[in-house]
């Protein structure tokens, strides 16, 4: 996978899938925008390997999808990759169910992805570039008491294909990763204790056939892998990466 002299948007690049992504495409020659909400741990993500730029927004305000992607080609002059990777996790129970809760969560993980894309869209067919949303295993398979989080994933796979078929003409290939469980800050930024978040990592340590959550990098490595420029057959595919959970 070689991505010299090609421009990646990296969105949730502070931690996690994001991190490991934006390392993995900068290691394979691309030059990288990491973009997020805390500076210091987008600092972390770039370390001293100056093929990764920062860029700090927090996506659901209005401009900042727009302003992001203005930021990549002002420094680079062109845009190949867009990794949807930003996204929240969130337990609602039906009971416990607001508007506001449901506005926000959808936000990030539905619209701002959607801007995006659709802001990147004139530098993508420029390119000949491609789009990898990041889903989740439960963007097909319920999960009780996060059914608006599922909700949203499910939503990001739809639009992963019907992205696909609408910019199929134009040489844009849009392709999504679902990971399983991965070890992250997702289930910590969520704001649940950390009682409660070892109780959850166990219940899916449990339930996953390959005995253990995933890692970041595992899950990068598909991520580039959908980019990469040879694949230029692949598109619409939602490639689940869960150590077999969706198996169960």
């Amino acid at each position: 996978m070689d991505f010299t002299g090609r421009t990646v948007i990296v969105t949730g690049a502070g931690s996690g899938i994001g991190r490991a992504a934006a390392r993995l495409f900068a290691g394979a020659g691309a030059l990288v925008l990491g973009v997020g909400r805390r500076r210091e741990a987008l600092a972390e993500t770039a370390g001293r390997d100056d093929a990764i730029s920062v860029h700090v927004a927090d996506l659901r305000d209005p401009g900042a999808p727009e302003e992001t992607v203005a930021a990549a080609v002002a420094r680079w002059g062109r845009l190949d990759v867009l990794v949807n990777n930003a996204g929240a996790a969130k337990i609602m129970p039906l009971a416990e169910t607001t508007a506001d809760a449901v506005a926000d969560l959808f936000a990030l993980n539905v619209t701002a992805p959607s801007l995006l894309a659709r802001h990147a869209l004139p530098h993508l067919r420029a390119s000949a570039g491609c789009v990898v949303n990041v889903s989740s295993t439960y963007g097909h398979r319920p999960l009780p008491g996060g059914a608006h989080y599922a909700a949203s994933k499910a939503a990001v796979e739809q639009l992963t294909r019907s992205w696909a078929l609408e910019l199929a003409a134009d040489g844009v290939r849009v392709n999504a990763v679902a990971p399983g469980p991965t070890e992250s800050e997702a289930l910590t930024a969520a704001g649940l204790p950390a009682a409660t978040v070892e109780q959850i990592k166990s219940a899916e340590t449990d339930r996953i056939p390959m005995g253990r959550r995933g890692d970041p990098h595992e899950v990068a490595t598909w991520i580039l892998r959908l980019a990469d420029p040879s694949a230029t057959w692949l598109t619409g595919q939602i490639l689940t990466v869960d150590g077999g959970l969706e198996l169960t």
